[in-house]
């Protein structure tokens, strides 16, 4: 009995766990990936914004036009490629640079899981981490 209740713990706080972790691999997988664009602080300032048809959105405001919810299944499908950004037009598709065999379980806001692969969870992670807050100042 006490084996069965530890291990529904357990899985209960798995998505939970998945997102306290990995912030500042997502950092480095941002820098890598999205900064030349979106900016080092993803504030949509990177030097290849200014070259770019449509300005990159500020990827701090994410959780703010979204009712101040962040959009965790929508983030991960933009991109990971599943959900095309018309919107960017030239937004490449980084899913398959992402991709590996271990997948960590994101909670949606409906309380379903979402698995996505670690570095993917990690990205996310990191940009739910510098979501500004209606008090902050730019």
């Amino acid at each position: 009995m006490l084996m069965r209740l530890a291990a529904t713990l357990a899985l209960a706080a798995g998505p939970a766990w998945a997102q306290s972790h990995g912030v500042e691999e997502g950092r480095d997988l941002f820098l890598f990936f999205c900064a030349e664009c979106h900016g080092k602080g993803a504030a949509s300032q990177g030097p290849m914004a200014e070259m770019m048809a449509l300005q990159p959105p500020d990827l701090r405001q994410l959780a703010a036009r979204n009712g101040g919810a962040f959009p965790i299944e929508a983030v991960a499908k933009q991109i990971d490629g599943r959900q095309p950004v018309a919107a960017h037009g030239d937004m490449p598709v980084f899913g398959p640079s992402l991709d590996e065999d271990q997948y960590v379980a994101l909670a949606l806001p409906s309380g379903q899981p979402m698995m996505v692969p670690r570095p993917l969870s990690n990205l996310i992670n990191y940009l739910q981490s510098v979501q500004n807050h209606p008090t902050d100042t730019d």
